[in-house]
Protein backbone atom coordinates (compact mmCIF):
# COMPACT_ATOMS: atom_id res chain seq x y z
CA UNK A 1 0.00 0.00 0.00
CA UNK A 2 1.59 3.58 -0.99
CA UNK A 3 1.91 5.98 1.65
CA UNK A 4 2.63 9.40 0.30
CA UNK A 5 3.62 11.85 1.78
CA UNK A 6 0.57 14.54 2.63
CA UNK A 7 0.08 17.91 1.65
CA UNK A 8 1.73 20.61 4.16
CA UNK A 9 -1.01 22.54 6.12
CA UNK A 10 -0.44 26.22 6.29
CA UNK A 11 1.13 27.67 8.85
CA UNK A 12 3.78 24.83 8.83
CA UNK A 13 3.54 21.00 11.02
CA UNK A 14 4.81 19.96 14.49
CA UNK A 15 6.90 16.35 13.98
CA UNK A 16 4.97 13.63 14.34
CA UNK A 17 6.65 12.26 17.12
CA UNK A 18 5.72 10.93 20.68
CA UNK A 19 2.65 8.47 21.44
CA UNK A 20 -1.35 8.50 20.18
CA UNK A 21 -3.88 6.35 20.85
CA UNK A 22 -6.31 5.62 18.42
CA UNK A 23 -9.63 3.76 19.05
CA UNK A 24 -11.31 1.36 16.97
CA UNK A 25 -8.69 0.19 15.24
CA UNK A 26 -9.99 -3.40 14.41
CA UNK A 27 -11.03 -2.67 10.75
CA UNK A 28 -11.86 0.46 8.25
CA UNK A 29 -10.52 3.70 8.83
CA UNK A 30 -9.01 3.43 12.33
CA UNK A 31 -6.67 0.66 11.59
CA UNK A 32 -5.91 2.39 7.84
CA UNK A 33 -5.06 5.44 10.56
CA UNK A 34 -2.90 3.68 13.23
CA UNK A 35 -0.98 2.44 10.38
CA UNK A 36 -0.76 5.39 8.78
CA UNK A 37 0.38 7.71 12.03
CA UNK A 38 3.30 4.73 12.61
CA UNK A 39 4.44 5.34 9.20
CA UNK A 40 4.64 8.58 10.14
CA UNK A 41 6.32 8.78 13.30
CA UNK A 42 4.25 8.31 15.88
CA UNK A 43 4.51 5.33 18.69
CA UNK A 44 0.39 4.11 18.62
CA UNK A 45 -1.62 2.42 20.46
CA UNK A 46 -4.18 0.65 18.25
CA UNK A 47 -7.55 0.31 20.48
CA UNK A 48 -8.95 -2.93 19.16
CA UNK A 49 -12.38 -5.47 20.30
CA UNK A 50 -10.49 -8.45 20.42
CA UNK A 51 -7.18 -9.66 20.56
CA UNK A 52 -6.99 -11.62 17.23
CA UNK A 53 -7.47 -8.13 15.40
CA UNK A 54 -4.45 -6.62 17.18
CA UNK A 55 -2.59 -9.72 16.20
CA UNK A 56 -3.38 -8.99 12.71
CA UNK A 57 -2.77 -5.33 12.97
CA UNK A 58 0.76 -6.06 14.20
CA UNK A 59 1.16 -8.55 11.37
CA UNK A 60 0.50 -5.34 8.58
CA UNK A 61 2.98 -2.64 10.98
CA UNK A 62 6.38 -2.43 9.64
CA UNK A 63 7.85 -0.11 12.00
CA UNK A 64 7.75 -1.74 15.32
CA UNK A 65 6.27 1.19 16.98
CA UNK A 66 2.84 0.04 17.17
CA UNK A 67 1.14 -1.30 19.95
CA UNK A 68 -2.43 -2.71 20.59
CA UNK A 69 -4.92 -2.96 23.64
CA UNK A 70 -8.21 -4.71 24.06
CA UNK A 71 -10.49 -1.61 24.93
CA UNK A 72 -14.18 -0.91 25.49
CA UNK A 73 -14.82 2.71 25.38
CA UNK A 74 -18.00 1.87 27.38
CA UNK A 75 -16.75 0.40 29.80
CA UNK A 76 -15.40 2.02 32.88
CA UNK A 77 -12.91 -0.17 34.22
CA UNK A 78 -11.24 -0.86 30.59
CA UNK A 79 -11.10 3.10 29.75
CA UNK A 80 -9.43 3.56 33.20
CA UNK A 81 -6.98 0.58 32.82
CA UNK A 82 -5.82 1.77 29.10
CA UNK A 83 -5.27 5.13 30.64
CA UNK A 84 -2.94 3.63 33.14
CA UNK A 85 -1.05 1.09 30.23
CA UNK A 86 -0.39 4.40 28.39
CA UNK A 87 0.86 6.52 31.04
CA UNK A 88 3.06 3.08 32.19
CA UNK A 89 4.03 2.38 28.80
CA UNK A 90 4.87 5.60 26.92
CA UNK A 91 5.14 7.97 30.15
CA UNK A 92 2.19 10.79 27.94
CA UNK A 93 0.28 11.35 25.85
CA UNK A 94 0.89 13.66 21.88
CA UNK A 95 -2.93 12.58 20.89
CA UNK A 96 -6.04 10.90 21.67
CA UNK A 97 -8.28 9.77 18.23
CA UNK A 98 -12.03 8.93 19.24
CA UNK A 99 -12.72 6.59 16.34
CA UNK A 100 -14.51 4.23 17.79
CA UNK A 101 -18.16 3.87 16.89
CA UNK A 102 -21.08 1.71 15.77
CA UNK A 103 -24.19 2.82 13.30
CA UNK A 104 -27.81 2.11 14.13
CA UNK A 105 -29.20 2.79 11.04
CA UNK A 106 -33.88 2.37 10.58
CA UNK A 107 -36.14 4.65 11.00
CA UNK A 108 -36.69 5.71 14.20
CA UNK A 109 -40.00 4.76 15.02
CA UNK A 110 -38.29 0.93 14.86
CA UNK A 111 -35.50 1.83 17.27
CA UNK A 112 -35.89 0.74 20.99
CA UNK A 113 -34.56 2.69 24.04
CA UNK A 114 -32.63 0.01 24.50
CA UNK A 115 -30.85 0.28 21.00
CA UNK A 116 -30.86 4.35 21.42
CA UNK A 117 -28.61 4.44 23.92
CA UNK A 118 -26.55 1.92 22.77
CA UNK A 119 -25.86 4.08 19.96
CA UNK A 120 -25.20 7.07 22.10
CA UNK A 121 -23.43 5.21 24.66
CA UNK A 122 -20.54 4.05 21.88
CA UNK A 123 -20.60 6.90 20.03
CA UNK A 124 -20.53 9.88 22.67
CA UNK A 125 -20.35 8.59 26.35
CA UNK A 126 -17.34 6.67 25.88
CA UNK A 127 -15.43 9.09 24.06
CA UNK A 128 -15.97 11.39 26.77
CA UNK A 129 -14.95 8.78 28.88
CA UNK A 130 -11.68 7.80 27.07
CA UNK A 131 -11.39 11.98 27.19
CA UNK A 132 -11.47 12.41 30.81
CA UNK A 133 -9.44 9.09 31.78
CA UNK A 134 -6.63 10.52 29.31
CA UNK A 135 -6.81 14.15 29.79
CA UNK A 136 -4.08 14.34 32.77
CA UNK A 137 -1.92 13.00 30.39
CA UNK A 138 -2.95 15.11 27.26
CA UNK A 139 -2.57 18.39 29.81
CA UNK A 140 1.12 17.40 30.45
CA UNK A 141 1.66 16.78 26.74
CA UNK A 142 -0.21 20.01 25.22
CA UNK A 143 -1.25 17.38 23.29
CA UNK A 144 -4.58 17.06 21.14
CA UNK A 145 -8.08 15.17 21.07
CA UNK A 146 -9.21 14.30 17.44
CA UNK A 147 -13.11 13.01 17.46
CA UNK A 148 -14.40 11.44 14.01
CA UNK A 149 -17.62 11.96 13.34
CA UNK A 150 -19.13 12.36 10.08
CA UNK A 151 -21.10 14.42 6.73
CA UNK A 152 -23.87 13.41 9.26
CA UNK A 153 -23.21 15.69 12.22
CA UNK A 154 -24.57 18.64 10.12
CA UNK A 155 -27.30 17.42 8.95
CA UNK A 156 -29.58 14.26 10.25
CA UNK A 157 -30.78 12.06 7.24
CA UNK A 158 -33.76 10.19 7.13
CA UNK A 159 -33.13 6.46 8.76
CA UNK A 160 -29.94 7.67 10.07
CA UNK A 161 -31.70 9.47 13.34
CA UNK A 162 -30.34 7.77 15.82
CA UNK A 163 -26.59 7.90 14.45
CA UNK A 164 -27.06 11.81 13.30
CA UNK A 165 -28.16 11.98 17.19
CA UNK A 166 -24.66 10.75 17.94
CA UNK A 167 -22.62 12.96 15.71
CA UNK A 168 -24.18 16.14 16.60
CA UNK A 169 -24.03 15.33 20.22
CA UNK A 170 -20.24 14.72 19.64
CA UNK A 171 -19.86 17.82 17.44
CA UNK A 172 -21.57 20.14 20.38
CA UNK A 173 -19.29 17.37 22.86
CA UNK A 174 -16.19 18.09 20.56
CA UNK A 175 -17.07 22.54 20.90
CA UNK A 176 -17.62 22.41 24.33
CA UNK A 177 -14.25 20.84 24.69
CA UNK A 178 -12.34 22.79 22.50
CA UNK A 179 -13.25 26.07 24.17
CA UNK A 180 -12.78 24.56 27.75
CA UNK A 181 -9.46 22.86 27.14
CA UNK A 182 -7.80 26.22 25.12
CA UNK A 183 -6.71 27.77 28.10
CA UNK A 184 -4.48 24.20 29.22
CA UNK A 185 -2.87 24.13 25.67
CA UNK A 186 -4.90 21.24 24.67
CA UNK A 187 -5.96 21.32 21.14
CA UNK A 188 -9.30 19.72 19.85
CA UNK A 189 -10.32 19.12 16.27
CA UNK A 190 -13.53 16.44 14.36
CA UNK A 191 -12.53 15.16 11.66
CA UNK A 192 -15.56 14.36 9.78
CA UNK A 193 -15.45 11.53 6.74
CA UNK A 194 -17.91 11.48 4.13
CA UNK A 195 -18.35 7.92 2.29
CA UNK A 196 -15.89 5.89 2.05
CA UNK A 197 -15.53 2.31 1.17
CA UNK A 198 -15.23 0.14 4.35
CA UNK A 199 -16.40 -2.93 6.46
CA UNK A 200 -19.10 -1.22 8.02
CA UNK A 201 -21.52 -0.68 4.86
CA UNK A 202 -21.93 -4.33 5.22
CA UNK A 203 -22.38 -3.57 9.02
CA UNK A 204 -25.05 -0.89 8.57
CA UNK A 205 -27.12 -2.95 5.89
CA UNK A 206 -27.05 -5.61 8.43
CA UNK A 207 -28.13 -3.41 11.61
CA UNK A 208 -31.08 -2.01 9.62
CA UNK A 209 -32.29 -5.65 8.60
CA UNK A 210 -32.42 -6.02 12.21
CA UNK A 211 -34.31 -3.11 13.02
CA UNK A 212 -37.15 -3.95 10.89
CA UNK A 213 -37.42 -8.23 12.41
CA UNK A 214 -37.29 -6.38 16.09
CA UNK A 215 -40.20 -3.60 15.12
CA UNK A 216 -44.10 -4.67 15.36
CA UNK A 217 -44.74 -6.49 11.33
CA UNK A 218 -47.48 -3.44 11.10
CA UNK A 219 -44.47 -0.62 11.69
CA UNK A 220 -41.87 -2.56 9.90
CA UNK A 221 -43.94 -3.27 6.73
CA UNK A 222 -44.52 0.91 6.47
CA UNK A 223 -40.82 1.48 6.29
CA UNK A 224 -39.87 -1.72 4.73
CA UNK A 225 -39.25 -0.75 1.08
CA UNK A 226 -38.21 2.70 1.77
CA UNK A 227 -35.14 1.77 4.06
CA UNK A 228 -34.14 -0.80 1.47
CA UNK A 229 -33.45 1.48 -1.13
CA UNK A 230 -32.11 3.50 1.31
CA UNK A 231 -29.48 0.78 2.30
CA UNK A 232 -29.14 -0.21 -0.97
CA UNK A 233 -27.63 3.46 -2.03
CA UNK A 234 -25.72 4.01 0.82
CA UNK A 235 -23.85 1.15 -0.13
CA UNK A 236 -23.25 2.09 -4.06
CA UNK A 237 -22.54 5.82 -2.63
CA UNK A 238 -19.53 3.99 -0.52
CA UNK A 239 -18.32 1.78 -3.62
CA UNK A 240 -18.60 4.98 -6.04
CA UNK A 241 -16.58 7.55 -3.72
CA UNK A 242 -13.60 8.54 -4.72
CA UNK A 243 -12.30 9.19 -0.74
CA UNK A 244 -10.43 6.66 0.23
CA UNK A 245 -9.19 5.44 3.88
CA UNK A 246 -5.60 6.80 2.85
CA UNK A 247 -7.48 10.10 2.42
CA UNK A 248 -8.99 9.59 5.83
CA UNK A 249 -5.50 8.81 7.79
CA UNK A 250 -3.91 11.63 6.00
CA UNK A 251 -6.42 14.16 7.43
CA UNK A 252 -6.03 12.81 10.59
CA UNK A 253 -2.90 13.22 10.44
CA UNK A 254 -3.02 17.21 9.48
CA UNK A 255 -5.38 17.09 12.84
CA UNK A 256 -2.20 15.97 15.07
CA UNK A 257 0.33 17.98 12.97
CA UNK A 258 -0.76 21.18 11.73
CA UNK A 259 0.86 23.87 13.80
CA UNK A 260 -2.59 25.66 14.13
CA UNK A 261 -5.20 22.87 14.08
CA UNK A 262 -8.25 23.71 12.76
CA UNK A 263 -11.89 23.27 14.34
CA UNK A 264 -12.82 20.96 11.81
CA UNK A 265 -11.28 19.04 8.93
CA UNK A 266 -13.35 17.11 6.04
CA UNK A 267 -12.29 14.00 4.29
CA UNK A 268 -14.24 13.90 1.12
CA UNK A 269 -15.81 16.45 -0.57
CA UNK A 270 -19.53 14.69 0.30
CA UNK A 271 -19.10 15.69 3.40
CA UNK A 272 -17.75 19.22 3.23
CA UNK A 273 -20.95 19.36 0.95
CA UNK A 274 -23.20 18.10 3.58
CA UNK A 275 -22.03 20.88 5.98
CA UNK A 276 -22.21 23.61 3.69
CA UNK A 277 -25.89 22.29 2.30
CA UNK A 278 -26.62 22.44 5.95
CA UNK A 279 -25.37 25.80 6.90
CA UNK A 280 -26.76 27.45 3.93
CA UNK A 281 -30.09 25.99 3.02
CA UNK A 282 -33.63 26.52 5.21
CA UNK A 283 -35.16 23.41 6.78
CA UNK A 284 -37.64 23.96 4.07
CA UNK A 285 -35.67 23.40 1.36
CA UNK A 286 -33.26 20.91 3.18
CA UNK A 287 -36.65 18.62 4.03
CA UNK A 288 -37.40 18.79 0.09
CA UNK A 289 -33.33 17.10 -0.59
CA UNK A 290 -34.09 14.00 1.39
CA UNK A 291 -37.96 13.75 0.18
CA UNK A 292 -36.63 10.74 -2.34
CA UNK A 293 -35.49 8.94 0.35
CA UNK A 294 -38.63 8.80 1.81
CA UNK A 295 -41.24 8.73 -1.11
CA UNK A 296 -41.12 4.36 -0.52
CA UNK A 297 -42.84 4.96 3.23
CA UNK A 298 -45.80 3.18 3.00
CA UNK A 299 -45.38 1.51 -0.04
CA UNK A 300 -45.61 -2.38 -0.67
CA UNK A 301 -42.00 -3.80 -0.60
CA UNK A 302 -40.35 -3.72 -4.24
CA UNK A 303 -42.33 -0.92 -5.27
CA UNK A 304 -39.72 1.53 -7.31
CA UNK A 305 -39.30 5.13 -6.00
CA UNK A 306 -41.75 8.06 -6.85
CA UNK A 307 -40.43 11.17 -5.62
Amino acid sequence: MSRGRPRGPRGGSVPPHGAVLVTGASSGLGRECALELEHRGFQVLAGVRREEDGEKLLAESHHERLRYAVIDITDDASVRASAELVAHRYGGLRGLVNNAGICLPGPLECIDGEQFRRQLDVNVVGHLSMIRAHLPLLRRSHGRIVNVTSGLGSAAVPFLGAYSAAQFAKEALSDALRRELAPTGVRVSVVAPGAILTPIWTKVSQAGERALADAPPAVADLYRSALQGFLEGNAQQAMASRTTPEDFARTVLRALTDARPRARYWAGADARRMARTARLLPDSLLDRTFRAITAQVGAPAGTDARP
